[in-house]
């Protein structure tokens, strides 16, 4: 009986020193995870204050509790850490990240790109019908979804406004929020901030999922107030006969047919905040939309292409 007993002992031992060695292999990898998160997050070099972007087109005052990373650092993190393809960060100027790590399972960030299509005409702002805009759009993504689906991808859908666009004249600032839903994915949120300027269009994307929509929506104000044209670039400064006009209006810059498609690249990037890549079809879904909505466009912004 004491040799049984012996064993049990023996192998309640050797188990023991087992668990402890697993533990210290456990809380040695986190210590090792937790050093390189922090290595990486210095390679992003965070800056606050006052930032002044690529060409002295316009500040970005970092609000209080962000921090700024430029154009390396965001395709650094967009790349490396969240796993977008590179061509998803070729024309990202810089990040706006809140006081979260952008590493944890809740991290998100504001990608920073410039469209340079020229001057965006507001004028008919005011005559904007956003609820048939969405039925329109909601429309025309089913029937892009059906080609989608031919091709083995999951569909599309706009599921509505997560945030109805919003625009202040004064400032000449538009900002909305759609929800998307990629298959039978979480739903994902495109946030968007867009602010007009004398060339063309500063666009800011909110990189996130939508249980974060009132974190990001409580933030809107501080960021909004953040961005400002530098004198010459401002959308005051446009000088008529001179500078280019955009062919699209306020409508245009919601539904995504800009020169750059901004809104489709953001496409890319919608969910990795769920650390997941996606291919979306990008070349086919603008060549799609650009052919849908430059029949369209006059009709839903009151401005002829």
């Amino acid at each position: 009986m004491r040799y049984v007993l012996y064993a049990f002992l023996a192998l309640f031992m050797v188990t023991s020193a087992l668990a402890q060695e697993a533990g210290r292999d456990s809380v040695a990898t986190a210590h090792e995870d937790s050093l390189a998160a922090a290595q990486f997050e210095a390679e992003l070099g965070y800056r606050t204050g006052d930032i002044e972007l690529p060409h002295g087109m316009a500040t970005i005052h970092v609000p209080e509790g962000f921090r700024y990373i430029d154009q390396k650092g965001a395709q650094l993190l967009l790349t490396e850490s969240w796993g977008n393809p590179k061509e998803a960060s070729d024309d990202v100027i810089g990040m706006l990240i809140p006081p979260v790590s952008p590493l944890d399972q809740d991290g998100w960030g504001i990608v920073i790109t410039f469209d340079e299509s020229g001057y965006v005409d507001d004028k008919d702002a005011s005559k904007i019908d956003y609820d048939k805009m969405l039925k329109e759009m909601q429309k025309n993504a089913d029937a892009y979804n059906k080609e989608r689906e031919k091709q083995g991808f999951d569909p599309v859908t706009i599921v509505g406004w997560a945030e109805p666009p919003h625009y202040d004249a004064a400032t000449h600032k538009l900002y909305w929020a759609k929800e998307l839903a990629f298959g039978d994915e979480e739903h994902t949120l495109n946030y968007c901030i867009r602010a007009l300027g004398r060339r063309g269009v500063l666009e800011l994307n909110a990189v996130a999922h939508m249980g974060q929509l009132d974190e990001i929506h409580a933030t809107t104000p501080a960021v909004l107030s953040s961005i400002e044209f530098n004198q010459g670039h401002r959308y005051a400064d446009f000088i008529k006969g001179k500078d280019k006009i955009a062919e699209i209006g306020l409508a245009g810059l919601i539904v995504g047919v800009a020169a750059k498609a901004g809104f489709f690249k953001a496409l890319l990037v919608a969910l990795v905040a769920l650390k997941k890549v996606i291919i979306v079809g990008l070349v086919a879904l603008i060549a799609f939309l650009k052919r849908f909505f430059g029949r369209k466009n006059a009709k839903v912004s009151g401005r002829t292409a």
